[in-house]
């Protein structure tokens, strides 16, 4: 049994890994016993420490999170970091540069790092009119394999959405630059028509210590990815305490210590009340499986909203091979049909949530580099349920006899989806 006392650090004490400071310990004082204690194992786990002292604005959807982080951009004075998955050359990703390129010619440090795969479908000019304004681009693990020799890693993708303004304020969750995740999902909307169906994604805004290991994260990826080498000195100012959220930053990287997955199996084997899951992309590893179903079995409120449409096929057949299981051990399924689910969040027995870019599949928690946010208490955990909740007013419960019901053909779909599902 670990310490049951977990470590909370501060901005100053992040890499030291000294114990929190007076404020902090009274900040986790107000957890419960229960939170506390599964804290520490998840410490144990994980060996990432806590942060306190943080404000946490959960962003429901797109156009909230778009808004926000370009408000933050646009009052940047020093510098700006992103590191994305997906960067389009649409009409968002267009208004999204303009603003980057404005505030390189102000004199704002701009520095992107976007994933190579992701970006496949953007043509190389759009970056190179950012590249021309003076703003740095690092292209990860580019397609390319001579363009890092003896590095190319083509399976290794950076799934993370982060960023980061003048060290003081970031972003990070599912949200991409692209106008598909810029519009609003359309039961927010309030438009019901088939056609043009909007997205639905979870992003927080940052502020406090926990910026401070956002920042390192980006920096680690940047460096190894060989970006220009350039000045640290004000990329760390000062962050005091701005709020009372306790959290833990998990970024993971192919052949790590798999911080995240550990987190997430943690989370589910010790849950005593309920488990909320919202998942874009659902292939569990049969641990997870055997979480989810233990859980149920044991009287843990257990409900999953998935996709009922989705933009990728192969992942959406290949998670409902599951599905019997689940549904047969207790396990509520709901589908989200009146938005594309891109969103990737967990509340747990209401005091335990996640934020972040990891998918419930063997892809990010073994093959991409993600970055999950968990946030401990209450207060924040009610957020994660109204939210939940909207959701499921908006989704289509799966019961067993309607799935036992479902055509061959669907059935067809899962077997071959099943057997490339550890690619996905």
């Amino acid at each position: 049994m670990p310490n049951a006392t977990p470590t909370v650090a501060n901005a100053s004490s992040l890499a030291a890994d000294k114990r929190a400071d007076a404020p902090q310990r009274r900040s986790l004082a107000k957890l419960g016993l229960d939170v506390r204690t599964q804290a520490a194992l998840e410490e144990a786990a994980t060996g990432v420490p806590l942060i306190g002292g943080n404000r946490i604005s959960l962003l429901f959807d797109g156009p909230k999170t778009m808004g926000a982080m370009m408000a933050a951009i646009a009052a940047a004075t020093d510098h700006v970091h992103l590191e994305t998955y997906i960067f389009d050359q649409d009409e968002l990703g267009q208004r999204f540069a303009d603003l980057l390129v404005a505030k390189q010619k102000q004199g704002v440090s701009i520095r992107i790092l976007y994933d190579a795969v992701g970006t496949l479908g953007t043509p190389q000019e759009f970056f190179e009119r950012m590249r021309q304004a003076g703003i740095a681009l690092v292209a990860f693990n580019p397609v390319n394999p001579g363009a890092r020799l003896g590095k190319w890693r083509l399976n290794n993708r950076d799934h993370r959405k982060i960023l980061i303004v003048d060290g003081k304020i970031a972003f990070t969750g599912g949200v991409n630059i692209s106008a598909s995740y810029a519009k609003s999902s359309l039961f927010r909307s309030g438009h019901k028509a088939d056609a043009d169906v909007g997205w639905r994604d979870t992003h927080i805004r940052i502020e406090g210590p926990a910026v401070a290991a956002l920042q390192w994260t980006f920096l680690e990826s940047w460096a190894l990815q060989d970006g220009a080498v350039f000045s640290t000195a004000r990329l760390f100012p000062p962050l005091p305490a701005v709020g009372d959220k306790i959290v833990r930053v998990l970024a993971t990287r192919p052949g790590g210590d798999h911080e995240i997955y550990k987190a997430y199996a943690l989370a589910l084997q010790t849950a005593e009340k309920s488990i909320h899951l919202t998942a874009a992309y659902f292939v569990p590893d049969a641990q997870t499986m055997e979480s989810l179903v233990a859980a149920a079995r044991r009287g843990v409120d257990v409900k999953l909203i998935l996709p009922g449409v989705s933009d990728s096929s192969v992942v959406f057949y290949a998670g409902q091979r599951h599905f019997r299981e689940l549904l047969a051990a207790g396990v509520k399924i709901f589908q989200l049909n009146v938005a594309v689910l891109h969103a990737k969040t967990a509340v747990i027995d209401g005091n335990w949530s996640t934020v972040g870019s990891s998918n419930i599949d063997v892809r990010s928690f073994l093959h991409n580099s993600e970055l999950n946010v968990v946030i401990l208490g209450d207060a924040f955990g009610q957020e994660m349920e109204r939210a939940f909740t909207e959701d499921l007013r908006n989704a289509k419960e799966v019961t067993l006899a309607d799935w036992d019901a479902r055509p061959v053909s669907n059935r067809l779909r899962e077997w071959a989806a099943n057997l490339v599902g550890y690619w996905l």
